[in-house]
């Protein structure tokens, strides 16, 4: 398979050729980048990733020809992602969620010189565990401001000693260990990955981030949920709370609206009363005066 008439090629290199080439069937195929990483931690990653991935570390051209030759056309698309610093992942896992694994097994790491700074370092105003001596000049050399206190160095005021995208230097990597600064994080990073007949490039998750959307999400959504009476098990008892709200509001306006009837037929009543009892008074006043006449009329005669 990989025999050529003018080089020898070990059985050891056919093996780990047809292994490769056998492992690549698998529904995922994925590029890691291992730069930097320690012998010790990526033997913890393999450990914990048994059970739904096997990492392989092979020469760049053997990788390259078993992708070349395993069968699979559109694998061939990986081999530009591939280098001296990767690492072949293989899995019946779907591509995305061996990332979002991937990216939660990632540890602190100290800085070394020549590291890029992800993000702004600083150093906290406080006392510290080191004691008066070299120590001192080191810390002024980065831009720190050391004072002796209870017979240890003290620093006097917070401080950025490497900027985001800054190179650290051997004396930045030197303070911070001596402060025990540990500014990185190590693991395997995902650089490419082949699944469903696609080549996907782009498959870094960033587990905090999308549950921050999703918790965002999830928090302009609910009110409005809430406000169309969309029932589920998150809205039901906000629902029936707003119900019974509702419900006690009614009861005041209703009632309300029923004081305001009665007071206002109170009102067109009573004339109406008065007005039967002044038509009683006028008809009493009226056989009175009837009376009286007859009588007047009795005595002429």
């Amino acid at each position: 398979m990989i025999d050529n008439p003018k080089t020898h090629v070990s059985e050891a290199k056919k093996l780990k050729v047809k292994e490769l080439a056998e492992q690549m069937k698998r529904k995922t195929v994925m590029v890691l980048s291992i730069k930097g990483l320690p012998s010790a931690q990526f033997q913890d990653i393999k450990k914990k990733l048994r059970s739904k991935a096997k990492i392989m570390v092979a020469k760049k051209s053997l990788v390259d020809f078993s992708l070349d030759h395993c069968g699979i056309k559109e694998l061939h698309g990986l081999v530009k992602y591939v280098d001296d610093n990767t690492a072949i992942l293989f899995s019946d896992e779907d591509a995305f969620e061996v990332s979002g694994i991937l990216s939660s097994e990632k540890s602190p790491a100290k800085a070394k010189a020549g590291q890029i700074a992800t993000s702004d370092i600083g150093v906290k105003a406080g006392p510290t565990e080191l004691i008066p001596g070299p120590d001192i000049s080191a810390l002024s050399s980065v831009g720190l401001a050391p004072k002796v206190e209870n017979g240890k160095i003290s620093i006097m005021q917070d401080k950025i000693i490497v900027k985001e995208g800054d190179v650290i230097t051997d004396a930045l990597a030197s303070v911070m260990a001596k402060l025990d600064i540990i500014p990185f994080e190590v693991g395997v990073e995902p650089v490419a990955a082949y699944m469903g007949g696609k080549i996907y490039s782009d498959i870094v998750i960033d587990r905090d981030g999308i549950i921050a959307e999703l918790e965002d999400s999830f928090g302009r959504a609910l009110p409005f949920a809430i406000e169309i009476n969309y029932v589920n098990g998150e809205t039901l008892n906000y629902i029936i709370w707003k119900a019974g709200i509702q419900e006690k509001a009614l009861e005041v306006l209703v009632g309300s609206d029923e004081g305001e009837v009665k007071k206002n037929e109170k009102n067109v009543e009573t004339p109406v009363e008065e007005k039967i009892e002044e038509t009683e008074e006028e008809k009493k006043e009226s056989s009175e005066t009837n009376t009286e006449d007859k009588s007047n009329e009795g005595s002429s005669e």
